[in-house]
């Protein structure tokens, strides 16, 4: 299905007039230190430049939807840009990484995975999420508390009535420029636990030295599919920039930024 779909790009490309005005992309705020690289590649290797607009992939959808320009959509989740297709207003979602969520926690704040739970109902515990709906990142942290319902009984209620959503909502505070928002809220004092994607282990241990990452056990364990696609009336260019993020070496640039990358050959 991939391949099919990733010929359907393909087959799109010869369509659209020649463009060497920059490509404009539109991608979930966690794909920033990746998408960065993947275009400054896409670029060295003959592409035009690419202006980069990140956002939460639930913000960036409502504002395709309502007419703003974008020309390629890389989402933290399939659902956005599928409804985008649906509403014909994109063409083929192509899954092209994976990422998963782990918690995030403060200096001094005991927590392993056998234990990730206990302190997340811990009603001395500030549990932070970032927002559904808008951002996918939400999304997936109540869906770990959805599973945390058949770990113990009663468990999503109370995680659901006692997370705040600090981050990626239309009306979220500002982030300093060049700052993860997870850590910063955490070093801020605004959360003891935080549920985020595992690929801002990097950055938060660069920027917030104290913050450790935990890996959630199994039961309690959430992936996430990032899908792309290009919005009607792209340029040409748009379309090779989204074969480029399926090439192997846009896949090899995810892979180095933490991401499970599916297109990548087997070894």
């Amino acid at each position: 299905m991939r391949a099919i779909l990733a010929a359907g790009l393909m087959m799109a490309a010869t369509g659209g007039a020649v463009a060497q005005e920059p490509v404009l992309l539109h991608a979930a705020g966690s794909l920033r230190g990746a998408m960065t690289e993947v275009s400054a590649a896409f670029t060295a290797a003959g592409g035009p430049p690419v202006t980069q607009v990140y956002r939460p992939s639930g913000l960036i959808r409502d504002a395709i939807a309502g007419g703003e320009k974008a020309e390629v959509f890389a989402s933290a989740n399939m659902t956005h840009p599928q409804a985008l297709a649906q509403a014909g207003k994109a063409g083929p979602v192509v899954l092209f990484a994976r990422n998963a969520l782990c918690a995030f926690v403060r200096p001094g704040l005991e927590v392993t995975p056998a234990t990730v739970l206990d302190r997340m109902l811990d009603p001395a515990v500030k549990l932070g999420t970032s927002t559904p709906r808008a951002d996918p990142a939400g999304d997936y942290a109540y869906q770990v508390f959805a599973r945390a319902e058949a770990v113990r009984p009663g468990a999503r209620a109370a995680l659901e009535a006692k997370a705040v959503q600090l981050t990626g909502g239309p009306s979220s505070a500002p982030v300093p420029e060049g700052r993860n928002a997870y850590g910063h809220v955490i070093a801020a004092g605004q959360a003891d636990l935080f549920l985020a994607y595992c690929t801002n282990g990097g950055p938060i241990a660069r920027e917030q030295p104290g913050i450790r990452m935990v890996a959630l056990p199994e039961a309690l364990a959430v992936g996430a599919d990032y899908g792309v696609t290009v919005v009607n009336g792209a340029s040409t260019a748009a379309h090779r920039f989204a074969l480029f993020v399926l090439s192997p070496a846009g896949q090899r640039i995810l892979a180095r930024h933490g991401f499970v990358a599916p297109g990548l050959p087997a070894e």
